[in-house]
């Protein structure tokens, strides 16, 4: 692998989470002090290094002195107002941080930050590194190479996202290669540093003259071959201003630096001085997120210089180290697991630490993976030894494939590192390494690659296996201390031990035992939907006048909004707009409308659904064996993905026709589906403590009656439908911090009835309110918001200037706390209802959980027992002022349960 450098502009940086973040709880610390910016700065200096991995990094910074380009153009950024006080206060705070982070800060008078890294940047292209430029300037797209690329950071809904540009980036989106955009600059100028260029040339005019004549003095070689005037005659009398304006805008790479590259070489954090520089800047979160704390009390453990490896090959190695293994307290394990879906994985090798000594033990011939598995069985079970894992529950499944169940789980570093810090993308265990160890190990995409070209273990040659299990299980090993010390500190630990570390158990169950799918069935429901397609095809195109590409958003709105003469309601930047909003705004106009939203439901629930299903079903099992993830959502619910079960639809009838395609393993089995009543509701009424809430629920109440009988001011008995279904839409609002602008469009009302109805809410329920304005305060003064169960989600949305921003981070403050302990909730009852079910020896198993309902696969002769069993586990899963209320349905498919 080629080194790896990031070089960081810092002033651009800066300035973008300076404008990006801003509001009482994060601009200021408790003094007074500044420190919105470095905020952002540094959680997006964390992410780049986390996600990048670099081996040197270096951050440039302008000096507030003149350069060089003012001496060539007086009026060069001579429009920009000066830096504000309350940011130019925070470079030198920027400064302080990443001297305690051991990074290389270089300035270069007479220069700017992008001169720097222009020129480093050059020097490390010679020696043969990978460079990764990170700013907000698109200046440094004249850098990238081969060996160049850009990243641009940008901030949406108060997350950092990653905008990567290199060669062929820059090539399809300007049609001409990097360096050649300073040509482009020469012609246009650039307005944001006062750069003239060539008056009357824009962007598009200027990249057709470069893309057809190569330079800026190939232009003007062929100028006669322009044939429009007074582009021509612009071109003439502005040549100097145009090789100025190329001149000022070009990124010198010559620059003689103080550093060299070996200066800019990663080192490890400064953990007690870093931690002194937060505390002053008052950034907990971050010191939480980077478990600094730890500094001021634990020596970290020392970083294996040559870690001493036993790899076994052979059955007869591997007895060996039986009894050895059998005596030790703690052992992390790391698996290589080739996989095509929950059911069919292949181990390609295990590591194993006890702490001083590591173990390789490789799959082949000699040692074939069931082996492995059966061999070791006393170790897997016995529950005295303490299992520590990252990603474990894919170490279970493969173990369940042998016939063999794991005891003695312990930790699982993926989990915890979930659960401090839930909003974070991704867990690589070489990313928790540089936070908690400060240490480098291999990477899992340096080992595979990623995308497309990924690799499976079973590609890799076994010394490289070797080498990156043991120093990323050693890893694992060093660092469950650490996290187990912030999950106290964070009063996670019940959470962690108690729901998250049993529920592994319960998820690998469900992914090895699948979801029974009957191929005809789905074949079946395939060709029904194929015919009503071609038979609304043939409405469509009679109303129409012609046939066209339904499919095309172009060609459906040319027919819609030129042939057919339909109100334009919105356009993108390539035309008319045709989304699902257009056309329920138009659903009346015209008959067309209608069978159009119908079309694109069916296409969608066959390709999806009928045709997608069909291609994951197991050809061994005859089922859907889903992933179910603990480490996706930011609210603590589990997701299902390869294939998403949890979307299977419910609301469109023809969508819910699927689940009769879901059926039990055997013929004298049913499905029980038992479903949580208005859950979230429910923890509302307790989490708020409104008596009006808590007693409609007491009392069993239709909740949305007595909300519509409380609102509109009428009896429980005059509650019509329509005031009911809007009742039921203020409740649910509520719940997810809806305006009365969405609360509008859902009701199709006015915005000033909107606002009436949630007025009246929460005049009728006034500690709801007293909640929804607590719980945001809270989360703006701490930075993040908790479930019951001390589940926590950080908010930097909260902070941020943007308007949109900061009202989707309050309406997440709102419904995190609700919606999180609902997810916490249903994991208990899981937990339960799989111990409830093992503990009696019955044979039914729990196969699926879908948001708020579990679908068990029971027999005959104990569907009375589990019907009772599950309803008991889930509405005594916890004790709340409200009780909890479970509707069970019994159906031999899954459409027939539900």
């Amino acid at each position: 692998m080629n080194p790896k450098i990031i070089l960081i502009d810092g002033n651009s940086i800066l300035n973008r989470g300076f404008y990006a973040l801003s509001g009482r709880s994060m601009l200021t610390t408790s003094t007074g002090l500044y420190t919105n910016a470095v905020f952002a700065f540094v959680n997006i200096l964390n992410k780049y290094i986390e996600e990048e991995n670099p081996d040197y990094i270096a951050v440039a910074f302008d000096l507030r002195a003149k350069t060089f380009r003012h001496g060539l153009y007086e009026g060069y950024k001579a429009q920009r107002k000066g830096m504000p006080d309350e940011l130019a206060m925070q470079i030198p705070l920027a400064k302080e941080v990443l001297r305690a982070m051991n990074i290389a800060i270089i300035e270069h008078e007479g220069y700017e930050a992008d001169d720097i890294i222009g020129s480093l940047s050059l020097k490390a292209e010679k020696e043969n590194f990978d460079v990764i430029i990170l700013t907000g300037d698109r200046d440094s797209f004249q850098l990238i190479s081969d060996r160049v690329k850009v990243i641009l950071p940008s901030t949406k809904a108060g997350k950092t996202e990653t905008n990567v540009y290199d060669k062929q980036a820059i090539i399809d989106k300007y049609g001409v290669l990097p360096h050649q955009l300073i040509d482009v600059k020469g012609l246009m100028g650039d307005s944001s540093d006062n750069i003239p260029g060539v008056p009357g040339v824009g962007e598009k005019t200027a990249l057709s003259l470069i893309s057809a004549y190569g330079t800026l003095e190939g232009v003007y070689e062929h100028i006669d071959e322009i044939k429009q005037p007074k582009l021509k005659a612009s071109l003439i009398e502005y040549k100097d201003q145009a090789f100025l304006s190329r001149k000022l805008g070009t990124i010198v790479r010559n620059l003689e630096l103080c550093a060299s590259l070996e200066d800019l070489k990663r080192k490890e954090i400064n953990r007690k001085e870093l931690l002194n520089v937060f505390r002053k800047l008052e950034f907990e979160s971050i010191i939480s997120k980077m478990n600094l704390a730890s500094a001021e009390v634990t020596e970290l453990p020392p970083a294996p210089e040559e870690l001493k490896i036993t790899h076994i090959s052979a059955a007869e190695d591997l007895k060996k180290w039986i009894a050895y293994l059998l005596n030790q307290k703690n052992i992390s394990v790391l698996q290589l697991i080739d996989r095509e879906d929950s059911y069919s994985s292949r181990l390609s090798g295990l590591a194993l630490c006890t702490g001083d000594e590591v173990f390789y033990i490789e799959t082949g011939t000699a040692l074939p993976e069931n082996l492995i598995a059966t061999e070791l069985k006393e170790l897997w079970q016995n529950e005295n030894i303490h299992k520590i894992g990252h990603n474990i529950k894919e170490f279970i499944t493969w173990l369940l494939k042998h016939d063999v169940e794991l005891n003695g789980l312990y930790f699982d570093t993926m989990i915890a590192e979930y659960l401090i810090d839930s909003i974070r993308n991704g867990y690589p265990i070489a990313s928790l390494s540089h936070k908690y160890l400060n240490r480098s190990v291999p990477s899992l995409d340096e080992l595979l690659g990623k995308g497309k070209g990924a690799k499976k273990y079973s590609e890799i040659p076994p010394e490289r296996l070797k080498d990156y299990s043991a120093y990323n299980v050693k890893a694992i090993f060093d660092i469950w201390p650490m996290q187990k010390k912030v999950l106290q500190e964070n009063r996670q630990e019940e959470l962690f031990n108690d729901i998250e570390l049993p529920l592994i158990t319960v998820l690998a169950s469900m992914e090895y035992h699948g979801f029974k799918v009957d191929a005809a069935k789905l074949h079946e429901y395939g060709e029904v939907l194929l015919s009503r397609i071609k038979d609304l095809e043939k409405v469509i195109y009679m109303l129409a006048g012609e046939e066209f590409n339904i499919n095309s958003t172009k060609q459906l709105g040319t027919i819609l909004f030129e042939k057919l003469k339909l109100p334009v309601v919105k356009s993108t930047k390539t035309g008319y707009s045709t989304d699902v909003e257009v056309l329920e705004e138009l659903y009346y106009k015209h008959d067309i409308i209608p069978c159009i939203i119908e079309y694109r439901q069916l296409t969608k629930l066959y390709t999806t659904y009928a045709e997608g299903l069909e291609k994951v079903i197991n050809p061994v099992t005859g089922k859907i064996h889903s992933s179910f993830n603990q480490t996706v959502t930011a609210t603590g619910r589990i997701s299902s993905t390869e294939p998403n079960l949890q979307n299977i639809p419910v609301r469109h009838e023809m969508g819910r026709e699927i689940r009769k395609a879901f059926i039990p393993s055997s013929e004298n089995a049913v499905f029980v589906d038992a479903d949580y009543s208005q859950i979230e509701l429910r923890v509302l009424a307790h989490i708020t403590g409104d008596e009006a809430l808590i007693n409609a629920f007491v009392k069993g109440e239709d909740i949305h009656t007595a909300t519509a009988s409380l609102v509109f001011d009428v009896a429980p008995e005059d509650v019509t439908p329509e005031l009911r279904r809007k009742a039921k839409a203020v409740n649910f609002g509520i719940v997810y911090g809806i305006s009365d602008y969405g609360l509008a469009r859902d009701l199709g009302i006015t915005r000033k009835e909107a606002k009436r109805y949630i007025d009246d809410y929460f005049a009728k329920y006034p500690k709801v309110k007293t909640y929804v304005d607590e719980i945001v305060r809270v989360g703006q003064e701490q930075g993040y918001v908790e479930t019951l169960f001390h589940r926590r989600r950080y908010l930097p949305e909260l902070a941020s200037k943007n308007f949109h921003q900061r009202s989707f981070g309050k309406r997440v403050a709102m419904n995190t706390p609700i919606q999180g302990t609902a997810a916490d909730i249903i994991k208990i009852a899981m937990v339960k209802v799989y111990k409830a079910l093992k503990e009696s020896g019955l044979k039914s198993r729990l196969i699926l959980q879908v948001h708020d309902e579990l679908v068990i696969e029971t027999f005959e002769d104990e569907l009375e027992t589990v019907k009772e069993l599950v309803k008991k586990c889930m509405e005594e899963a916890v004790e709340l002022s409200v009780p909890l209320v479970v509707d069970v349905s019994i159906g031999k498919n899954w459409y027939e349960a539900s």
